[in-house]
Protein backbone atom coordinates (compact mmCIF):
# COMPACT_ATOMS: atom_id res chain seq x y z
CA UNK A 1 0.00 0.00 0.00
CA UNK A 2 1.02 3.22 -0.86
CA UNK A 3 0.76 6.20 1.43
CA UNK A 4 -0.09 9.02 -1.55
CA UNK A 5 -3.02 7.13 -2.69
CA UNK A 6 -3.86 5.65 0.14
CA UNK A 7 -4.10 9.47 1.24
CA UNK A 8 -5.95 10.10 -1.67
CA UNK A 9 -8.14 7.68 -1.07
CA UNK A 10 -8.64 9.02 2.64
CA UNK A 11 -9.58 12.50 1.24
CA UNK A 12 -12.96 11.22 -0.59
CA UNK A 13 -11.17 11.35 -3.99
CA UNK A 14 -12.38 7.61 -6.09
CA UNK A 15 -8.73 6.26 -7.78
CA UNK A 16 -10.30 4.87 -11.36
CA UNK A 17 -7.53 3.24 -14.28
CA UNK A 18 -8.22 4.84 -17.19
CA UNK A 19 -7.62 1.62 -19.58
CA UNK A 20 -8.48 -1.42 -19.82
CA UNK A 21 -7.74 -4.61 -21.86
CA UNK A 22 -7.85 -8.48 -21.89
CA UNK A 23 -4.42 -9.29 -20.72
CA UNK A 24 -4.77 -6.81 -17.83
CA UNK A 25 -7.44 -9.04 -16.80
CA UNK A 26 -6.24 -12.32 -17.36
CA UNK A 27 -2.82 -11.99 -16.01
CA UNK A 28 -4.39 -10.66 -12.82
CA UNK A 29 -2.87 -7.27 -12.96
CA UNK A 30 -6.13 -5.70 -12.65
CA UNK A 31 -7.15 -7.61 -8.87
CA UNK A 32 -3.40 -6.65 -8.10
CA UNK A 33 -3.84 -2.65 -9.05
CA UNK A 34 -7.22 -3.12 -6.49
CA UNK A 35 -5.41 -4.71 -3.59
CA UNK A 36 -2.64 -2.92 -3.97
CA UNK A 37 -2.44 0.55 -5.41
CA UNK A 38 -6.67 1.67 -4.29
CA UNK A 39 -7.70 1.09 -7.82
CA UNK A 40 -11.77 0.99 -6.98
CA UNK A 41 -13.23 1.59 -10.94
CA UNK A 42 -12.32 1.34 -14.79
CA UNK A 43 -12.49 3.98 -17.79
CA UNK A 44 -12.33 3.01 -21.34
CA UNK A 45 -12.81 4.96 -24.59
CA UNK A 46 -12.61 4.03 -28.15
CA UNK A 47 -8.98 4.74 -27.98
CA UNK A 48 -7.90 2.25 -25.36
CA UNK A 49 -10.06 -0.45 -26.77
CA UNK A 50 -8.00 0.38 -30.47
CA UNK A 51 -4.81 0.29 -28.56
CA UNK A 52 -5.44 -2.86 -26.86
CA UNK A 53 -7.17 -5.49 -29.95
CA UNK A 54 -4.82 -4.23 -32.13
CA UNK A 55 -1.60 -5.40 -29.84
CA UNK A 56 -1.20 -8.43 -29.10
CA UNK A 57 -2.75 -12.33 -29.45
CA UNK A 58 -5.11 -12.27 -26.45
CA UNK A 59 -8.18 -11.60 -28.69
CA UNK A 60 -7.33 -14.39 -31.26
CA UNK A 61 -9.67 -16.88 -30.15
CA UNK A 62 -12.63 -14.92 -29.71
CA UNK A 63 -11.82 -13.18 -32.99
CA UNK A 64 -11.92 -16.96 -34.62
CA UNK A 65 -15.73 -17.63 -33.18
CA UNK A 66 -16.66 -14.72 -34.83
CA UNK A 67 -14.81 -14.74 -38.13
CA UNK A 68 -16.56 -18.51 -38.23
CA UNK A 69 -19.63 -16.76 -37.43
CA UNK A 70 -19.14 -14.42 -40.58
CA UNK A 71 -20.54 -11.40 -37.85
CA UNK A 72 -20.27 -7.92 -39.23
CA UNK A 73 -17.18 -5.95 -37.90
CA UNK A 74 -19.65 -3.78 -35.29
CA UNK A 75 -21.30 -7.02 -34.15
CA UNK A 76 -17.18 -8.48 -33.32
CA UNK A 77 -16.02 -5.21 -31.91
CA UNK A 78 -19.32 -5.17 -29.56
CA UNK A 79 -19.31 -8.59 -28.56
CA UNK A 80 -15.20 -8.27 -27.99
CA UNK A 81 -15.51 -4.69 -25.78
CA UNK A 82 -18.76 -5.97 -23.84
CA UNK A 83 -16.30 -9.09 -22.88
CA UNK A 84 -14.19 -7.40 -21.47
CA UNK A 85 -16.22 -4.53 -19.53
CA UNK A 86 -18.36 -7.63 -18.09
CA UNK A 87 -15.37 -9.80 -17.01
CA UNK A 88 -13.86 -6.57 -15.15
CA UNK A 89 -17.05 -5.62 -13.47
CA UNK A 90 -16.95 -9.18 -12.18
CA UNK A 91 -13.54 -8.51 -11.02
CA UNK A 92 -14.33 -5.28 -9.23
CA UNK A 93 -17.62 -6.43 -8.03
CA UNK A 94 -16.66 -6.69 -4.05
CA UNK A 95 -15.93 -2.99 -4.54
CA UNK A 96 -18.96 -2.46 -6.03
CA UNK A 97 -21.18 -4.30 -2.67
CA UNK A 98 -18.37 -2.83 -0.54
CA UNK A 99 -19.39 0.74 -1.19
CA UNK A 100 -23.05 0.58 -1.92
CA UNK A 101 -22.52 0.80 -5.76
CA UNK A 102 -20.51 3.62 -5.47
CA UNK A 103 -17.85 2.48 -7.04
CA UNK A 104 -16.39 -0.74 -8.32
CA UNK A 105 -18.04 0.42 -11.95
CA UNK A 106 -16.37 -0.21 -15.06
CA UNK A 107 -17.37 2.64 -17.95
CA UNK A 108 -17.85 1.52 -22.23
CA UNK A 109 -18.90 4.38 -24.24
CA UNK A 110 -21.60 4.49 -26.98
CA UNK A 111 -20.30 4.13 -30.54
CA UNK A 112 -18.47 8.08 -31.15
CA UNK A 113 -20.15 8.67 -34.23
CA UNK A 114 -24.01 8.58 -32.50
CA UNK A 115 -22.63 11.99 -30.53
CA UNK A 116 -25.08 13.91 -32.10
CA UNK A 117 -27.83 12.04 -32.53
CA UNK A 118 -29.96 11.72 -29.77
CA UNK A 119 -32.17 8.82 -30.56
CA UNK A 120 -29.05 6.21 -31.44
CA UNK A 121 -27.37 7.33 -28.61
CA UNK A 122 -30.55 6.05 -26.06
CA UNK A 123 -30.94 3.31 -28.09
CA UNK A 124 -27.34 2.44 -28.12
CA UNK A 125 -27.39 2.60 -24.39
CA UNK A 126 -30.02 0.52 -23.36
CA UNK A 127 -28.51 -2.18 -25.85
CA UNK A 128 -24.84 -2.13 -24.23
CA UNK A 129 -26.62 -2.15 -20.64
CA UNK A 130 -28.13 -5.20 -21.77
CA UNK A 131 -25.22 -6.84 -23.61
CA UNK A 132 -22.96 -6.38 -20.37
CA UNK A 133 -25.96 -7.26 -17.65
CA UNK A 134 -24.11 -5.97 -15.02
CA UNK A 135 -25.26 -3.04 -11.87
CA UNK A 136 -22.34 -2.03 -11.88
CA UNK A 137 -21.27 -0.70 -15.64
CA UNK A 138 -21.68 2.71 -16.55
CA UNK A 139 -22.46 4.07 -20.09
CA UNK A 140 -20.66 6.49 -21.23
CA UNK A 141 -22.57 9.08 -23.33
CA UNK A 142 -20.96 12.15 -24.97
CA UNK A 143 -21.60 15.97 -23.36
CA UNK A 144 -22.34 16.93 -26.76
CA UNK A 145 -25.94 19.42 -27.28
CA UNK A 146 -27.68 15.89 -29.17
CA UNK A 147 -25.88 14.04 -25.83
CA UNK A 148 -27.86 15.80 -22.68
CA UNK A 149 -31.39 14.86 -23.68
CA UNK A 150 -29.90 11.65 -24.04
CA UNK A 151 -28.36 11.67 -20.58
CA UNK A 152 -32.35 12.52 -19.18
CA UNK A 153 -33.66 9.72 -21.00
CA UNK A 154 -31.28 7.21 -19.92
CA UNK A 155 -31.06 7.93 -16.70
CA UNK A 156 -34.82 8.04 -16.36
CA UNK A 157 -33.98 4.49 -17.32
CA UNK A 158 -32.47 3.62 -14.44
CA UNK A 159 -29.08 2.77 -16.30
CA UNK A 160 -26.08 4.71 -14.62
CA UNK A 161 -24.35 6.88 -17.00
CA UNK A 162 -20.71 8.21 -17.46
CA UNK A 163 -21.72 11.67 -18.90
CA UNK A 164 -17.68 12.15 -20.69
CA UNK A 165 -15.89 14.93 -22.72
CA UNK A 166 -16.99 18.27 -20.49
CA UNK A 167 -14.68 20.85 -20.99
CA UNK A 168 -16.92 24.09 -20.42
CA UNK A 169 -18.68 24.95 -17.19
CA UNK A 170 -21.53 26.05 -18.97
CA UNK A 171 -22.01 22.40 -20.49
CA UNK A 172 -20.98 21.25 -17.05
CA UNK A 173 -24.58 22.83 -15.57
CA UNK A 174 -26.27 21.58 -18.44
CA UNK A 175 -24.73 18.11 -17.77
CA UNK A 176 -26.02 18.51 -13.99
CA UNK A 177 -29.43 19.55 -15.32
CA UNK A 178 -29.90 16.79 -17.33
CA UNK A 179 -28.53 14.29 -14.71
CA UNK A 180 -31.32 15.84 -12.03
CA UNK A 181 -34.32 15.83 -15.14
CA UNK A 182 -32.95 12.02 -15.72
CA UNK A 183 -34.04 11.14 -11.76
CA UNK A 184 -37.22 13.36 -12.19
CA UNK A 185 -38.26 11.20 -14.87
CA UNK A 186 -37.22 7.72 -13.10
CA UNK A 187 -39.20 8.78 -9.78
CA UNK A 188 -42.05 9.68 -11.68
CA UNK A 189 -41.93 5.82 -13.57
CA UNK A 190 -41.24 4.48 -10.04
CA UNK A 191 -37.99 3.41 -10.09
CA UNK A 192 -35.28 3.10 -7.20
CA UNK A 193 -33.47 6.36 -7.28
CA UNK A 194 -30.42 4.71 -4.87
CA UNK A 195 -29.38 2.38 -7.80
CA UNK A 196 -29.03 5.41 -10.00
CA UNK A 197 -25.57 6.45 -9.81
CA UNK A 198 -23.63 8.68 -12.92
CA UNK A 199 -19.90 10.62 -13.26
CA UNK A 200 -19.88 13.73 -14.94
CA UNK A 201 -15.82 13.51 -16.43
CA UNK A 202 -14.25 16.92 -16.80
CA UNK A 203 -11.43 16.80 -19.19
CA UNK A 204 -8.62 18.24 -17.57
CA UNK A 205 -5.51 18.77 -19.53
CA UNK A 206 -6.46 19.37 -22.86
CA UNK A 207 -7.55 22.69 -21.67
CA UNK A 208 -3.83 23.56 -20.79
CA UNK A 209 -2.78 22.25 -23.82
CA UNK A 210 -4.73 24.06 -26.07
CA UNK A 211 -4.58 27.71 -24.19
CA UNK A 212 -1.23 27.02 -23.64
CA UNK A 213 -0.58 27.04 -27.21
CA UNK A 214 -2.47 30.26 -27.48
CA UNK A 215 -0.77 31.78 -24.76
CA UNK A 216 2.67 30.75 -26.75
CA UNK A 217 1.82 32.32 -29.79
CA UNK A 218 1.01 35.60 -27.76
CA UNK A 219 5.15 35.29 -26.59
CA UNK A 220 4.64 37.77 -24.21
CA UNK A 221 5.25 37.42 -20.15
CA UNK A 222 2.46 38.18 -19.05
CA UNK A 223 0.99 35.35 -21.09
CA UNK A 224 4.17 32.83 -20.38
CA UNK A 225 2.98 33.02 -16.58
CA UNK A 226 -0.54 32.05 -17.39
CA UNK A 227 0.76 28.38 -18.76
CA UNK A 228 -0.40 25.47 -17.03
CA UNK A 229 -2.73 27.05 -14.29
CA UNK A 230 -6.16 27.15 -17.16
CA UNK A 231 -6.81 23.29 -16.62
CA UNK A 232 -6.71 23.38 -12.95
CA UNK A 233 -8.72 26.77 -12.64
CA UNK A 234 -11.61 25.41 -14.88
CA UNK A 235 -11.90 22.20 -13.15
CA UNK A 236 -11.98 24.03 -9.03
CA UNK A 237 -14.49 25.95 -10.44
CA UNK A 238 -16.57 23.08 -11.73
CA UNK A 239 -16.24 22.16 -8.49
CA UNK A 240 -17.76 24.95 -7.54
CA UNK A 241 -20.65 24.17 -9.65
CA UNK A 242 -21.05 21.13 -7.99
CA UNK A 243 -21.26 22.10 -4.92
CA UNK A 244 -23.66 24.58 -5.68
CA UNK A 245 -26.31 22.66 -8.19
CA UNK A 246 -26.15 19.92 -5.29
CA UNK A 247 -27.08 22.17 -2.45
CA UNK A 248 -30.61 23.46 -4.12
CA UNK A 249 -33.59 22.68 -3.02
CA UNK A 250 -34.46 20.39 -5.95
CA UNK A 251 -32.01 18.51 -5.40
CA UNK A 252 -32.65 18.36 -2.04
CA UNK A 253 -36.10 16.33 -3.38
CA UNK A 254 -34.66 13.87 -4.93
CA UNK A 255 -31.76 13.02 -2.10
CA UNK A 256 -34.60 12.83 -0.17
CA UNK A 257 -36.11 10.03 -2.27
CA UNK A 258 -33.17 8.51 -2.50
CA UNK A 259 -30.71 9.85 -5.23
CA UNK A 260 -27.21 9.91 -5.33
CA UNK A 261 -24.96 12.75 -6.11
CA UNK A 262 -23.09 13.13 -9.63
CA UNK A 263 -19.83 12.94 -8.69
CA UNK A 264 -17.12 15.14 -10.73
CA UNK A 265 -14.71 13.31 -12.36
CA UNK A 266 -11.50 14.11 -13.47
CA UNK A 267 -10.86 13.03 -16.67
CA UNK A 268 -7.53 13.65 -19.08
CA UNK A 269 -5.31 13.88 -16.27
CA UNK A 270 -1.98 12.64 -17.61
CA UNK A 271 -0.24 15.61 -18.14
CA UNK A 272 0.65 16.32 -21.89
CA UNK A 273 3.87 18.68 -21.63
CA UNK A 274 6.61 17.53 -19.87
CA UNK A 275 7.71 20.70 -18.37
CA UNK A 276 4.55 19.98 -15.85
CA UNK A 277 5.17 17.72 -12.92
CA UNK A 278 3.26 14.49 -13.61
CA UNK A 279 1.08 14.51 -10.63
CA UNK A 280 0.07 18.20 -11.40
CA UNK A 281 -3.79 17.20 -12.07
CA UNK A 282 -4.30 15.02 -9.33
CA UNK A 283 -2.40 17.31 -6.54
CA UNK A 284 -4.05 19.95 -7.20
CA UNK A 285 -7.61 18.28 -7.64
CA UNK A 286 -8.22 16.84 -4.37
CA UNK A 287 -11.88 17.55 -3.14
CA UNK A 288 -14.41 15.14 -1.62
CA UNK A 289 -16.51 13.02 -3.41
CA UNK A 290 -15.02 13.29 -6.09
CA UNK A 291 -13.08 10.39 -9.23
CA UNK A 292 -9.50 10.87 -10.77
CA UNK A 293 -9.46 8.14 -13.75
CA UNK A 294 -5.74 8.23 -14.13
CA UNK A 295 -3.71 6.25 -17.14
CA UNK A 296 -1.53 3.70 -15.67
CA UNK A 297 1.72 6.60 -16.20
CA UNK A 298 -0.10 8.81 -13.89
CA UNK A 299 -1.11 5.76 -11.24
CA UNK A 300 2.33 5.03 -11.08
CA UNK A 301 3.63 8.82 -10.70
CA UNK A 302 1.38 9.89 -7.51
CA UNK A 303 2.25 6.00 -6.20
CA UNK A 304 6.36 7.78 -6.65
CA UNK A 305 5.59 11.31 -6.28
CA UNK A 306 2.29 12.36 -5.43
CA UNK A 307 1.96 15.00 -3.29
CA UNK A 308 -1.53 14.90 -1.23
CA UNK A 309 -1.46 17.72 1.36
CA UNK A 310 -5.58 17.66 1.71
CA UNK A 311 -8.34 18.88 0.00
CA UNK A 312 -6.56 21.90 -3.00
CA UNK A 313 -10.06 22.98 -4.22
CA UNK A 314 -11.78 24.59 -1.14
CA UNK A 315 -11.20 28.00 -0.87
CA UNK A 316 -9.38 28.08 -4.44
CA UNK A 317 -12.72 29.62 -6.13
CA UNK A 318 -11.52 33.21 -6.26
CA UNK A 319 -8.26 32.86 -7.71
CA UNK A 320 -9.53 30.28 -10.15
CA UNK A 321 -11.84 32.37 -11.51
CA UNK A 322 -8.83 35.21 -11.57
CA UNK A 323 -6.50 33.12 -13.74
CA UNK A 324 -9.39 32.60 -16.33
CA UNK A 325 -10.41 36.08 -16.38
CA UNK A 326 -6.55 37.09 -16.97
CA UNK A 327 -6.45 34.62 -20.15
CA UNK A 328 -10.13 36.16 -21.59
CA UNK A 329 -8.19 39.14 -21.26
CA UNK A 330 -5.42 38.39 -23.41
CA UNK A 331 -7.67 37.64 -26.07
CA UNK A 332 -8.05 34.22 -25.70
CA UNK A 333 -11.99 33.17 -25.79
CA UNK A 334 -12.59 30.87 -22.99
CA UNK A 335 -15.92 29.64 -24.88
CA UNK A 336 -14.30 29.28 -28.17
CA UNK A 337 -11.54 27.20 -26.54
CA UNK A 338 -14.45 24.71 -24.86
CA UNK A 339 -16.26 24.27 -28.54
CA UNK A 340 -13.08 23.43 -30.30
CA UNK A 341 -11.70 20.72 -27.52
CA UNK A 342 -15.29 19.29 -27.25
CA UNK A 343 -15.04 19.58 -31.55
CA UNK A 344 -11.55 17.91 -31.33
CA UNK A 345 -12.94 15.33 -28.91
CA UNK A 346 -15.28 13.72 -30.86
CA UNK A 347 -13.35 13.91 -33.66
CA UNK A 348 -10.32 12.15 -31.99
CA UNK A 349 -13.16 9.03 -30.96
CA UNK A 350 -14.14 8.95 -34.05
CA UNK A 351 -10.71 8.46 -35.48
CA UNK A 352 -10.06 6.17 -32.45
CA UNK A 353 -13.03 4.05 -33.66
CA UNK A 354 -13.13 4.01 -37.36
CA UNK A 355 -9.15 2.33 -36.50
CA UNK A 356 -11.15 -0.16 -34.16
CA UNK A 357 -13.17 -1.24 -36.91
CA UNK A 358 -10.40 -1.43 -39.52
CA UNK A 359 -7.89 -3.21 -37.50
CA UNK A 360 -11.35 -5.96 -36.44
CA UNK A 361 -11.55 -6.18 -40.18
CA UNK A 362 -8.10 -7.21 -40.77
CA UNK A 363 -8.25 -9.40 -37.60
CA UNK A 364 -11.47 -11.13 -38.68
CA UNK A 365 -9.84 -11.85 -41.93
CA UNK A 366 -6.85 -13.20 -41.03
CA UNK A 367 -8.73 -15.82 -39.08
CA UNK A 368 -11.74 -16.44 -41.06
CA UNK A 369 -11.53 -20.52 -41.76
CA UNK A 370 -11.06 -21.74 -45.08
CA UNK A 371 -14.26 -22.61 -46.99
CA UNK A 372 -15.16 -26.26 -47.50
Amino acid sequence: MTDALKRLSEEGVAIWLDDLSRKRITSGNLTELIDQQHVVGVTTNPTIFQKAISSGDGYDQQLSDLAARKVTVEEAIRMITTADVRDATDILRPVFDATDGQDGRVSIEVDPRLAHNTKATVAEAKQLAWLVDRPNTLIKIPATKAGLPAITEVIGLGISVNVTLIFSLERYREVMDAYLAGLEKAKERGLDLSLIHSVASFFVSRVDTEIDKRLNALGTDEAKALRGKAAVANARLAYQAYEEVFSTARWSTLESAGANKQRPLWASTGVKDPAYKPTLYVDDLVAPNTVNTMPEATLQATEEHGEITGNTISGTYVQARADLDAIEKLGIAYDDVVQVLEDEGVEKFEASWTDLLDSTEAELQRLAPSEG
